[in-house]
């Protein structure tokens, strides 16, 4: 297993390196100017120095090259010198990725928002799961009885529903009408003694709900469909006949077996489910990542965007990888040394 991992990750470098290079690429060709937004009454060679000093005066493979210095060497080793407070080789003149719109260094405003995200996707993705996994198995053992009915209704609801609906639904019902929740997420609360942590969870219920909503919903489907195959096998009825107890039968021998598929799916989705927060935290107002790369699409920061979009890249291939390293810890029969 080891060695498998080491082999993936020396194939991950060239791959990234790959995709960056058409993310660049395909940006950067993109119909977007950097001074669009700048008063008319700005002279065209003022707007030229702009450009310049942006650097988009150079050819594509030399501003690609230093984007790839900024981001895969100095970023690292800004994140080195902040963590052990030491100043590493050329600190000082060390270029950085940074946003046309607010010049400030992209990776900082990423980390900035990174929080507000988490709290909302990393929760919502966390409820979804202990949900769906549930709701599979029981939908499965229980096949075409109500629980199981409704569980398919929910899951289509789920799928047909778009975020972007089902957030404002949410919004007018238990916000509006009922006063539940509060409509916007305030970003700038902190959480310092219970008032503020109760504060926080109410404001988190309705963005957490819509997207776990989408998770249990595909999740639980895939779960149903991986427990069927599996109690239909021979070693189900070997174990019933060993007389082993039901609960060992479904929760250890079928649970584990069926997970392999699911593995793929809950791994998968982890970066799809940022995705899905774009548009969820446009509709509470979460001031995250998601947001961020609404305002970096609209105001033509190109290098917010290419960063904000690798990194969504990289969050793909690294849960590739560790789906694929599950793969062998829950089915002892797949090797890959």
């Amino acid at each position: 297993m080891l060695n498998y991992t080491l082999r993936r990750l020396m194939f991950t470098v060239p791959v990234l390196l790959f995709i960056s290079f058409i993310i660049f690429i395909i940006l950067d060709m993109a119909p977007n100017d950097p001074t669009g937004n700048l008063p008319m009454t700005i002279p065209p060679d003022v707007r030229e120095k702009i450009r310049e000093s942006l650097g988009l005066g150079q050819p594509l493979p030399v501003r690609y090259f230093k984007w790839c210095v900024q981001f895969f060497i100095n970023e690292p080793l800004n994140i080195i010198d902040k963590m052990f407070d030491v100043c590493t080789w050329g600190c000082e003149d060390r270029l950085r990725v940074r946003s046309w719109a607010t010049r400030s260094p992209v990776v900082d405003l990423i980390v900035e928002r990174m929080p507000q995200t988490l709290w909302v996707v990393g929760m919502s993705y966390v409820v979804g799961i202990i949900l769906a996994v549930p709701i599979g198995v029981i939908s499965a053992y229980k096949q075409y009885s109500w629980f199981d009915q409704a569980g398919t209704f929910v899951s289509m609801v789920g799928f047909s529903v778009p975020s972007f609906f089902s957030g404002v639904l949410v919004i007018v019902i238990f916000s509006v009408q009922l006063g539940w929740f509060p409509s916007i997420y305030d970003t700038t609360l902190k959480v310092v003694d219970w008032d503020t942590f109760m504060m926080q969870i109410r404001q988190m219920v309705m963005p957490v709900m819509v997207l776990a909503l989408q998770t249990t919903a595909q999740i639980s489907r895939f779960m149903r469909a991986s427990m069927l195959d599996n109690l239909n096998m021979d070693y189900v009825r070997t174990a019933r006949a060993k007389g082993m107890k039901e609960t060992t039968v479904l929760l250890v021998h079928v649970l584990r077996n069926s997970l392999i598929p699911v593995v793929t799916v809950i791994a998968l989705g982890i970066p799809a489910i940022f995705g899905g927060a774009i548009i969820t935290e446009a509709v509470f107002k979460v001031n995250g990542i998601g947001q961020l790369l609404i305002i970096g699409i609209q105001g033509a920061d190109i290098p917010l965007v290419q960063t904000l979009t690798f990194i969504f890249a990289v969050l793909i291939v690294m849960f590739n990888l560790i789906a694929d390293i599950l793969y062998g810890i829950l089915d002892p029969r797949i090797r890959y040394d």
